[in-house]
């Protein structure tokens, strides 16, 4: 079986945590000891309650070829993303120089460069 990590901690090292609780005589000497809170010894017995191991978990040992081809997917579209946004901005600069530049020309008496509909 692979180890997982759903957080910080390794289900296995959660499990092992918990099966130990149940033999503890004193819960908050068990948690000094793993170094964890109480608290978080107590949510883990919960958790594992409501959702019992199975026994055949099939959990990939080795990296799924799907899954790194989906992570080259993942960065291209990143990437693409990136560009786009420095696109937008490159143009939203362009288009307030424009605007820059046709309130100067209609307060020097210059006609515009281009014609408002409706002016």
């Amino acid at each position: 079986m692979a180890k997982r990590r759903v957080g910080r901690y390794r289900i296995e090292f959660r499990r092992m945590a918990v099966e130990r609780m149940s033999s503890s005589d004193n819960i908050s000497v068990l948690a000094e000891e793993l170094g964890l809170d109480r608290n978080t010894l107590y949510r883990w017995r919960v958790q594992l309650k409501a959702n019992p191991p199975a026994e055949t978990e099939s959990v990939p040992t080795s990296e799924d070829p799907r899954d790194s081809r989906l992570r080259e997917e993942n960065n291209l579209l990143k990437r693409a993303l990136a560009e786009k946004g420095l696109e937008v901005d490159f143009f939203r600069a362009a288009l307030q120089r424009i605007a820059a530049r046709r309130q100067q020309s209609k307060s020097s008496g210059e006609r515009a460069s281009t014609t408002r509909s409706g002016k």
